[in-house]
């Protein structure tokens, strides 16, 4: 009988102990400001071409994907990607118009974040000038020990819709 009172103590201590530290409330707010710096962060550094401000908030392991197929699946692969494309001069011509970023937390550690760039003026490599584009960003945030580092970022692009060409008035 003491064997079973005993067992049923430490069983009782076992259910008991809480082996999982409690996870303290994410800030939203605070993270949604965090994540929108590191967002004017990157626009700055695509601006002046500053290799190490525009990694600055990536995680070691993120997966990258740009308009034109690029892909890359570390922070190493991106800083050699991005001293090329900063290299090219006819993609960093044109000036940006950014929008406002749309921050969706999935979780305390996990967010998402679209932003919207009309590139104008950007050029092609012969230096003809590039219709205006449409420029979709989708970044995944992972809350790493309180600091929000992009673990994938996507980015796609629209042309401006054109009227199809069996719509157009004949003036003839």
């Amino acid at each position: 009988m003491k064997c079973v009172g005993l067992s049923f103590a430490v069983l009782g201590l076992f259910i008991g102990c809480n082996t999982q530290k409690p996870e303290t409330p994410v800030d939203h707010d605070q993270a949604k400001m965090l994540i929108n710096e590191s967002i004017e962060a990157w626009d700055k550094a695509w601006e002046t071409k500053d290799l190490e401000l525009s990694l600055k908030y990536y995680a070691d392991d993120t997966d990258w994907t740009n308009a034109f197929g690029d892909r890359v699946q570390s922070k190493a692969e991106l800083r050699q990607l991005l001293e090329t494309i900063f290299g090219l001069d006819f993609v960093m011509a044109g000036k940006n118009d950014y929008g406002e970023n749309e921050v969706t937390f999935l979780s305390d550690s996990i967010a998402t974040a679209r932003s919207l760039n009309i590139r104008k003026n950007q050029e092609w490599p012969d230096g003809s000038q590039m219709d205006d584009r449409h420029i979709n960003h989708l970044r995944v945030y992972e809350n790493k020990g309180g600091e929000w580092l992009i673990i994938n970022h996507m980015i796609s692009q629209a042309w401006p819709k054109r009227q199809p060409r069996d719509t157009v008035p004949n003036t003839d």
